[in-house]
């Protein structure tokens, strides 16, 4: 292999994976699945009496359910979609044209004995049809913290779990409002009932390396591949 080809296929190569990393996905932002809550003017701080103090945590009934900042809650999840999608088209056309020759001296035109007659015809078809159809389902419980006590009461959550398991670990992450009368008695919320929830499972380590395209299988079923 002389110095020619040798830089021709190098060249071959970078092309192929400069592609091969624009047909990865984008990396994942952290900051993305955190709810963002109103801007508010910040209120001053209340004032502690005599007796109470707030930093104190002293409360004439307790509820065990969160309403402060760092308090803890556990959030069900109970999410469940399923959705199905289906088009059919079709379309035909049929064309057919006569044009008689013209006739000269009570003759009709000839060309080399045949007659001069234009007839054209056309027939077109088209069948298509789609169908799509998905179901996600996810149960299970991850406790969360407050973050942030919004002006209307309302709380802003999140929180996350990791759990290694053998060959790999198993991240499971949300975050969101909660109003406080959604909240039960035993401290808990449905997950359905967290306003802008932003809920992520995924994975990483061998078992998740094994599951996942490699980058140029990625490059050859992205749009950057013309066929």
């Amino acid at each position: 292999m002389n110095v020619s080809s040798c830089l021709r296929t190098l060249c071959v190569l970078l092309v192929l994976a400069s592609l091969g990393g624009c047909a990865m996905p984008p990396k994942r932002d952290d900051a993305m699945w955190a709810a963002t809550p109103p801007q508010e003017p910040l209120a001053p701080p209340p004032s502690d009496g005599a007796i109470y103090h707030d930093q104190q945590g002293m409360e004439l009934f307790n509820d065990p359910r969160a309403h402060r900042v760092g308090d803890i809650l556990t959030i069900s999840l109970v999410e469940s979609t399923q959705a199905s999608k289906k088009a059919t088209t079709s379309t035909s056309k049929k064309d057919n044209t006569n044009i008689a020759a013209p006739t000269i001296l009570g003759q009709g035109l000839t060309i080399n004995g045949k007659s001069a007659n234009i007839e054209t015809s056309g027939d077109r078809s088209f069948d298509g049809s789609g169908n799509s159809s998905q179901s996600n389902q996810l149960t299970g419980s991850i406790t969360v913290t407050v973050a942030q006590r919004l002006s209307n009461g309302n709380l802003l959550v999140r929180g996350e779990k990791w759990l290694t398991i053998n060959q790999g670990q198993e991240l499971v992450r949300i975050s969101g409002i909660v109003r406080p009368q959604d909240i039960g008695q035993d401290n808990s919320v449905p997950s359905t009932r967290v306003a802008d929830a932003r809920i992520a499972y995924t994975g990483r380590g061998s078992l998740a390396d094994a599951n996942t395209q490699g980058w140029l299988s990625r490059f050859f079923s992205s749009k950057w591949m013309p066929y």
